[in-house]
């Protein structure tokens, strides 16, 4: 557990602005929103708590958006990277360490999902997978859905369930998309979970029947939508995809970027379900913050070509020495720790907590969530609408001047902490944010 301290006096303090200041002379704009919101420097970090350069502490619930699950500094990761790093660190020859990853990562995934193959980033892995579901199936067209996230590059962008996209066309043809089967979002609001997944499934179906080639390769589909919300579908829905992916002759894609080693409460999201997908996509958490991706598949589907070919889904960063050991380590202290069940143990605390908001604070609605990877809704209590976020934007504010780093900059909130988060801390974030978010509606109201 970490000591509290008192509210940090300024922030961004001096040596924050500072370095911000520095870099952003010559740094290219677009960088991530939450480092322009807070200007912070960051310094350190400590299991779940950062400390930036001027020393003021925050109890961080993004975890990087949930790359950092074993949190920052944990000794065991630190070890095996300093080892490694001073023996081999890049190349793509057979190493012991990346020997033993692949027959681990075989031994924890969904039923006979057992071949992995390694890129850098999550886009990257994506590509890889749909190129893999054309190789074996001999078809082009795939389907995800509306509010998915699978990363920003071109190939993946027409599958963006948002409006990332717009003023980046044309897109890459035959990717289609349609409603993801959750009554959090204002396709089924109102909806029973049964009326949800009827009503998600046949406009899928109908959708294929009316806009595809009947040439579908694969359906892609996040276990539970992260950058949407955390949005958490209705039971029965990926089963449901399951069994269509079959019928067409298409493959069924997790991307399991987010909610892959534990985040969920269960080592992979597809497990809620008990899914077992063609290919799984993973990174993030993957790595332990190292940057690091994976496409997992079947043998049926992984030796297919072109994708099989020498060269034919190469990355020339993917699984070189140093990520291996990294992700290596992820993983065996994933286990070691049982960090899928601590997930599942203080998410559920933290559900409770945020749960009783709602009613009570008149701007939250709808906390949702699995494990560590928990959603809520910030609307203006008159109409119901999703605040605007320049509103959002004060209550991060509040939330950082306060010493708790968050994505409540946002009115669809997402709280990721890394996975080794103490209870007691996690519980003071949500005091500290519940102060916040009560300040914030005696306002709107």
């Amino acid at each position: 557990m970490t000591t509290a301290t008192a509210p940090v006096a300024t922030v961004p303090g001096p040596r924050s602005l500072e370095t911000f200041s520095l870099e952003s002379q010559f740094a290219a704009p677009g960088t991530q929103g939450v480092a322009l919101f807070s200007r912070l420097a960051l310094d350190r970090g400590e299991g779940a708590i950062l400390w930036d350069r001027d020393g003021n502490r925050y109890i961080d619930l993004m975890a990087g958006i949930c790359v950092a699950s074993l949190g920052y500094g944990h000794p065991k990761y630190v070890d095996a990277l300093q080892r490694q790093v001073a023996r081999l660190h890049v190349g793509s020859f057979a190493t012991a360490h990346r020997a033993e990853l692949v027959q681990l990562i075989a031994s924890i995934t969904p039923g006979d999902c057992n071949r992995t193959q390694f890129y850098s980033s999550g886009a990257e892995a994506v590509e890889a997978a749909l190129r893999l579901a054309k190789s074996f199936t001999k078809k082009t067209e795939v389907v995800g859905f509306w509010g998915g996230y699978h990363g920003k590059t071109g190939g993946v962008l027409p599958l963006l369930g948002g409006t990332f996209k717009h003023e980046l066309g044309p897109l890459m043809p035959g990717c289609y998309l349609s409603p993801y089967a959750s009554p959090s979002r204002d396709e089924f609001a109102s909806a029973s979970p049964d009326e949800c997944l009827q009503k998600a499934m046949r406009f899928l179906r109908r959708k294929i029947q009316l806009e595809t080639t009947n040439d579908v390769a694969a359906i892609i589909v996040e276990p539970i939508q992260g950058t949407a919300g955390n949005i958490v579908p209705v039971p029965g829905f990926l089963r449901e995809l399951r069994q269509l992916a079959d019928e067409l002759g298409a493959v069924l894609i997790a991307d399991e970027m987010i909610t892959g080693f534990g985040r969920t409460g269960r080592m992979f999201g597809v497990e809620h379900d008990g899914v077992v997908p063609d290919i799984m996509t993973v990174g993030k958490a993957f790595g332990g913050g190292f940057p690091m991706s994976g496409v997992i598949a079947t043998d049926r589907v992984a030796f297919s070509t072109p994708w099989a070919n020498p060269s034919g889904s190469s990355s020339s960063y993917g699984g070189n020495p140093l990520a291996a050991a990294a992700a290596l380590a992820a993983i065996r202290i994933t286990l070691e720790e049982d960090l899928p069940a601590r997930a599942h143990r203080i998410g559920e605390r933290m559900l409770t907590v945020m749960r009783s908001w709602e009613g009570d604070i008149p701007i939250v609605r709808d906390v949702r969530g699995r494990g560590l990877m928990i959603g809520m809704d910030l609307v203006h209590p008159a109409t119901g609408k999703l605040l605007d976020k320049s509103v959002t934007r004060q209550i991060f504010d509040a939330l950082l001047a306060r010493g708790v780093l968050s994505m409540l900059y946002s009115p669809e909130v997402r709280i990721n902490p890394p996975l080794v988060i103490e209870e007691a801390d996690a519980l003071e974030a949500l005091a500290i944010m519940e102060g916040v978010l009560r300040d914030a509606s005696e306002r709107i109201v």
